[in-house]
């Protein structure tokens, strides 16, 4: 019997197979050439189709091949091998000790100042101060520097001083126009690092992405003002603090005025750093640096002039505040010293009478 040509099989046999089984069975060619064991393969599969061969069942698990295991198995290996890959830090240490310890004291110093306990809140005020210097100290000094304590510093730092800084304006220590100075100044920067932040973000711009800090985003560098109005701040809220003390005792006895008139001064001196420093980042070229590889410099000058915009905008904002407070509050708290002073002078005359 002669074997059919190779254009029969190309074109009879194979699309005759195919339309009349119901199956898209694929046959390989080479070269136009019929490859024999997959149109044996085929044919067998066909005929076990057929015959019912093709039921679902399970396949049989031969001696060559491993039983697997259960996912829960396999996923828990799977935790325990990333954990060991995975580099992990060691935040149980004695200066993220010293500094949550400062963060969990400062709501303690400001109900200690709001119920007129002016030791206690020294006291702590102190002890907040010296571990802020102490555990920076440490964790340079053995080695022990950690990411959370680089975060929860600051914000230990920030806290105090917003809370002191309220409390003592609440209590008359501290004048209403300047704690609402001080606290325009942080909120202003806050408000551009958000916005510096955001801008800086590499496309899509989501609310996960935006705290994932692996990404690109902006530097913000402290001036050198910055710094100097920081620490005469903290120097400042902590002699506000002290003034009951130093005032009531027998060694200051008569000299009421002059402390007086010193504090007023200093408060003087730390708002004029206040503006300046918030200023500074201004006009300061390296104060803000945008990370965000890729963008233009254009644009990276379009979101440094926005934000430095803002902080003016905020600022000066809260200076009209500061002035229009000082006004009411002010006025107010002078005419009830004005009272006080009349009184204290109508008992002198009396007793002296």
């Amino acid at each position: 019997m002669p074997l059919p040509t190779q254009s029969a099989w190309h074109y009879s046999f194979p699309e005759q197979q195919a339309w009349t089984q119901g199956s898209a069975t694929s046959l390989t060619h080479y070269s136009g050439r019929l490859d024999v064991r997959q149109l044996t393969n085929s044919t067998n599969v066909l005929e076990e189709k057929r015959h019912g061969g093709g039921s679902h069942e399970q396949p049989t698990q031969t001696a060559s091949t491993p039983p697997r295991r259960p996912l829960q198995s396999r996923t828990r290996d799977l935790r325990a091998r990333l954990a060991q890959s995975l580099p992990h830090e060691n935040i149980y240490n004695l200066p993220n000790l010293l500094t949550f310890s400062r963060l969990l004291a400062t709501p303690a110093i400001g109900y200690l100042i709001l119920h007129d306990t002016q030791s206690w809140a020294v006291g702590l005020f102190a002890y907040a101060g010296i571990t802020d210097l102490v555990d920076g100290w440490i964790a340079r000094r053995w080695k022990l520097q950690t990411v959370v304590g680089s975060v929860v510093d600051p914000i230990a730092d920030k806290a105090l001083m917003t809370v002191l800084t309220v409390c003592l304006a609440l209590k008359g220590g501290l004048p209403v126009w300047l704690a609402t100075l001080i606290l325009n100044r942080d909120v202003s920067l806050a408000l551009a690092a958000i916005y510096y932040r955001f801008a800086s973000l590499p496309r899509p711009k989501t609310f996960a992405r935006y705290w994932d800090f692996s990404l690109p985003s902006a530097e913000v560098h402290p001036t050198t003002i910055s710094k100097a109005n920081t620490a005469l701040q903290l120097v400042l809220i902590g002699a506000t603090t002290a003034l009951p003390l130093v005032t009531s005792s027998s060694m200051f006895s008569g000299l009421e005025a002059d402390v007086h008139g010193a504090m007023n001064a200093f408060q003087l001196m730390v708002a004029g750093t206040t503006v300046w420093s918030g200023a500074s980042y201004l006009y300061t070229k390296d104060a803000v640096k945008i990370l965000g590889d890729g963008m233009s410099e254009k644009e990276k000058k379009r979101i440094l002039v926005k934000g430095r915009t803002l902080i003016a905008v905020c600022f000066l904002v809260g200076a009209g505040l500061a002035g229009v407070l000082e006004m009411v509050v002010g006025s107010g708290s002078r005419r009830d010293d004005d009272r006080a002073e009349g009184r204290a002078i109508g008992n002198d005359e009396a007793e002296k009478a």
